[in-house]
């Protein structure tokens, strides 16, 4: 598997996500942050796009996002997260497993993602992620695997305000098994709320004091 050409695939993708601004519609707002969604291109269900202000510039608030240190600790919606291989300085393979949530409704989830980090002028940092094989990671019947199409952190400094930052989150997530659409569609504008909420908090509180 080219998981370098994976790389620079996925990063056109979440970058094209982050340029384009027609068709979005507002889903959810709530603790100042903002979800819209339209119809993805990658499978049958939506894109979701999460927005918020976070009080750090791009190059401290990754790190948070994909690095096991620290994801691993704050992130809620998650069993557990690790990294289990390395591609390159910028290029890792990551595994995670989620909690159910809707009471037990949607069962806990694998997942087995390549995420990139990409750096652009302007101080624009990214991390770019989808689902791969991995022969580390082989499918088991002890959970279900999900399938992370592009997704991913879009983290640019505040123009008014150069030392806070604007994190735009992208998922698409196909859940697997038998999950009625409407139920998966009900949940996911939560949970980009709660990661962006998360995250935000957990910045503020290692960093900032």
């Amino acid at each position: 598997m080219d998981y370098k050409k994976i790389a620079d695939d996925v990063s056109q993708k979440i970058l094209s996500y982050s340029q384009d601004t027609s068709g979005w519609k507002v889903v959810k707002s709530s603790k100042n942050i903002t979800v819209s969604w339209k119809p993805s291109k990658e499978y049958s269900g939506n894109i979701y796009r999460g927005e918020g202000i976070i009080e750090e510039i791009p190059e401290k608030v990754i790190p948070f996002m994909y690095l096991e240190k620290y994801r691993a600790k704050w992130d809620s919606a998650l069993k557990s997260y690790s990294i289990v291989g390395e591609i390159d300085e910028n290029t890792v393979i990551c595994h995670c497993i989620t909690h159910s949530y809707g009471m037990g409704i949607i069962s806990s989830r694998e997942f087995v993602d390549l995420i990139h980090i990409r750096r652009y002028d302007g101080g624009v940092v990214t991390t770019n992620t989808v689902s791969v094989e991995y022969d580390k990671c082989p499918v088991t019947s002890s959970h279900v695997r999900g399938f992370n199409n592009p997704c991913g952190y879009v983290c640019s400094p505040l123009p008014e305000n150069p030392a806070h930052s604007r994190l735009v989150v992208f998922i698409q997530p196909d859940l697997g098994g038998l999950l009625p659409r409407a139920v998966v569609e009900s949940a996911l504008p939560n949970n980009v709320v709660n990661l962006i909420s998360e995250a935000r908090e957990t910045i503020k509180k290692l960093l900032q004091g």
